[in-house]
């Protein structure tokens, strides 16, 4: 896992690395300026030149660290201060008279020369404090840089582009957009997180000396970004001497009559994820029309008719005997009695249970239902789930997705997969993984079907929460990153994932 920062959790780690760990500030500014450096030379042309454009902060400060080692190199650099220089900080003070030494003193913003092609521009004008948009002279200098940009010259951002917050990846107006930012120490939200991770183009995260040992001092929610390694080192290895038992029964309650087609993607992706049963109740008109998509598919019919209420309640407990994990909510008719069904449910039984779509706009009504259950829960919303559940907006659920993850999980006690782009996966003891795979042609219908298929696969062969939950989306992802390359995100379906999911696996046993 790569661990994720946020701004006042950086701040943090850098006063235990200089108290705790001996570790001067000077030379975290030191490192962080080479670093920049470094990325600003492997972008640039040839006889390409270096604007560096510097703020008052501590940013500025490892803008100018960043001109004299490109000085050092035999470089074409231009440096502009931007701001008040009578409010550097001491350390970037210390940078600038060491800039100065080298011949080189900074110009009036406005005298620049005209960057284009082959040329780079260091973008150094304000890091992750950035508390609101960029006014006066900045918001010039930052509409400067996108007319240097669309004019052919390469910005590279220190640490994060200038105009976007740090820690909700939300842009203020104006906000440059990076060809590449190099991220210092540890990756910050903004990085990892749309639309900022758009913004940063190529994140390039550098040690400056940090350690490891400094997040332990840090304080807040912990983020981490999920890594294939980790998703990959989570699977179960299959022994030789194992049998379909070995590998769980999955329950899936989902479908009716012209949405048969979800309850066949959950339990098809079940399959394909290694679950070694897989027995989908839903009701006698729609059962056989599921069936009827694969032979492997066993069904249960659910008496009754017409919106599942607690009048179901006996038939689901005795068709959950024997199994291992329960998937229920997409396509399934929902009525008034339904969210109280699924609490009743829940209360009654001990195996892990995965609820989506109409399962989460039921239990909406009354969240409550959910805090009885015996065994652990599983929710996975999509932004307009997650608007029902949390009682606001789609709008504020996608500007501030890590708290609203967070404080679902948490006030529920349970694991919350919000999807979307960077889907999240929040857990209730606090931590939150960041999905980095996936693209834009899942955004298309059956895509979340077949994720709760393959987390109940998971959960069913004993990966517990959130690991089953944080390697399924992983896996997902990358199976339709996988099939993008093969088809295009313009003609992706839902459908192709079952075959992303295989060349997963097999990318995975090898």
């Amino acid at each position: 896992m790569q661990r994720v920062l946020t701004a006042n959790q950086m701040r943090e780690a850098e006063v235990a690395a200089q108290d705790k760990h001996g570790m001067p500030s000077g030379l975290l500014m030191e490192n962080a300026g080479r670093a920049l450096a470094e990325a600003a030379r492997s972008v640039a042309g040839p006889g390409g030149r270096f604007t560096v454009l510097c703020g008052p902060g501590n940013n500025g400060g490892d803008g100018l660290v960043a001109a004299r080692f490109l000085l050092e190199g035999g470089g074409r650099v231009v440096v502009a201060l931007v701001g008040d220089s009578e409010k550097l900080t001491p350390e970037a003070k210390r940078n600038l008279q060491a800039l100065e030494g080298f011949g080189e003193s900074p110009r009036a913003f406005e005298a620049l020369p005209e960057a284009g092609p082959g040329d780079v521009v260091v973008d150094a004008l304000f890091g992750t404090g950035l508390k609101r948009a960029p006014e006066g002279i900045f918001a010039d200098a930052i509409g400067t840089v996108a007319r240097w940009r669309r004019a052919g010259a390469k910005v590279v951002a220190a640490d994060v582009p200038s105009g976007l917050q740090s820690d909700t990846a939300e842009p203020f107006s104006p906000c440059v957009e990076a060809d590449v930012t190099v991220a210092f120490g540890f990756v910050k939200p903004a990085h990892e997180l749309e639309p900022g991770a758009s913004l940063c183009g190529d994140v390039r995260r550098v040690d400056i000396g940090l350690g490891g040992e400094s997040t332990r001092a840090v304080s807040g929610a912990e983020l981490f970004r999920v890594e294939e390694k980790d998703a990959r080192e989570a699977l179960p290895k299959r022994r030789a001497d194992s049998h379909k038992g070995t590998y769980g029964h999955v329950l899936v309650v989902a479908g009716s009559p012209g949405k048969t087609g979800a309850a066949a993607m959950v339990a098809l992706s079940a399959l394909r994820s290694g679950a070694g049963l897989v027995t989908v109740a839903t009701r006698p008109e729609a059962l056989p029309w599921v069936m009827a998509h694969s032979p492997e598919i066993m069904g249960v019919p659910l008496p009754g008719e017409g919106p599942l209420g607690k009048g179901d309640l006996e038939a689901l407990k005795a068709a959950l005997e024997g199994k291992d994990a329960l998937v229920m909510g997409p396509g399934i008719p929902r009525g008034p009695e339904t969210g109280a069904l699924i609490g009743d449910l829940l209360a009654s039984v001990e195996v892990p249970a995965v609820l989506d779509a109409d399962a989460l706009n039921a239990v909406a009504e009354d969240l409550k239902v959910l805090r009885d259950a015996k065994g652990p829960v599983l929710l996975t919303p999509h932004p307009g789930e997650m608007a029902r559940l949390w009682g606001r907006t789609t709008k504020d659920v996608q500007a501030h997705r890590v708290g609203v993850a967070l404080n679902l999980a948490t006030s529920l006690n349970c694991t919350v997969v919000l999807k979307g782009s960077r889907t999240l996966i929040a857990e209730a003891g606090g931590r939150v993984f960041i999905n980095p795979t996936g693209n834009a042609g899942m955004a298309t219908g059956g895509t979340g079907d077949v994720l709760s298929g393959v987390c109940g696969a998971l959960l069913a062969q004993g990966i517990p929460l959130p690991k089953a939950a944080w390697t399924a989306v992983y896996a997902h992802g990358l199976a339709g990153d996988l099939m993008a390359q093969q088809r295009g995100m313009m003609g992706l379906i839902a459908t192709d994932l079952l075959i992303g999911l295989g060349h997963v696996w097999t990318r995975w046993e090898r």
